[in-house]
């Protein structure tokens, strides 16, 4: 089945990578290609909405824990666990790096790291693990769940936060998401918008082409 794609998809996109699409096609070549370009399209239409999420709930949960801890860079007191202390490391380690080959390319001296660098490196996945369930006592309790003024339940807030998460890293990776339930998964997006503001939803949504290309998903196979 494969075979029957242009050479230069296979060659270029590979066959590993093109699989997904052709199963989903019954194994028509024209048809696997038309959904590749909209699971292209449809991965373009998220990146504003995912953008606002992954900003909005780091700069909320920051904010909160540098009044909790009275400083910026409050992970130096924080009662993080080894593999929070471990993505803090890596995320300095890439400024410091970054900031070497800058200094190195415009012949400058090195700047200090700031935490703003530092904060803009940690991963989604780092913020939204401070929401775990073993964190309630030192985290969530205290300070997190004014991040989250319109949340629930936290375990419910934390299943959708980890589901935007999963629904970036692919969108980001350039993988598929064709496979799963993307309306269900661009729903999360907006309850953890909400959590934090509707008007921020709002303003989110008004920006929003997701639906648009949503509504096309079963074109490519028709």
């Amino acid at each position: 089945m494969v075979d029957r794609m242009p050479e230069w998809m296979k060659r270029y996109f590979s066959k590993p990578r093109l699989k997904p699409y052709l199963r989903a096609a019954g194994g028509d070549p024209q048809a696997a290609m038309r959904l590749y370009r909209w699971n292209v399209e449809a991965s373009a239409a998220l990146y504003a909405p995912l953008q606002c999420v992954e900003l909005a709930v780091r700069n909320a949960l920051h904010d909160c824990l540098v009044t909790k801890y009275g400083r910026p860079d409050w992970w130096k007191v924080a009662p993080l666990e080894r593999g929070g202390l471990d993505l803090v490391a890596k995320a300095e380690k890439k400024c410091a790096d970054n900031e070497k080959r800058r200094a190195k390319e415009q012949k400058r001296r090195r700047r200090p790291i700031t935490v703003d660098d530092v904060v803009t490196e940690l991963t989604f996945g780092f913020w939204a693990t401070l929401l775990v369930s073993r964190y309630d006592r030192a985290f969530w309790v205290p300070t997190l769940h004014k991040a989250f003024p319109y949340a629930g339940r936290r375990d419910d807030l934390y299943d959708d936060l980890w589901a935007v998460v999963g629904l970036r890293n692919r969108v980001m990776h350039h993988e598929p998401i064709h496979q799963e339930d993307p309306g269900a998964a661009h729903a999360r997006i907006y309850r953890v918008l909400e959590a934090l503001s509707p008007d921020l939803a709002k303003e989110v949504e008004a920006m929003d082409g997701f639906p648009a290309v949503l509504a096309r998903k079963d074109d490519p196979l028709e």
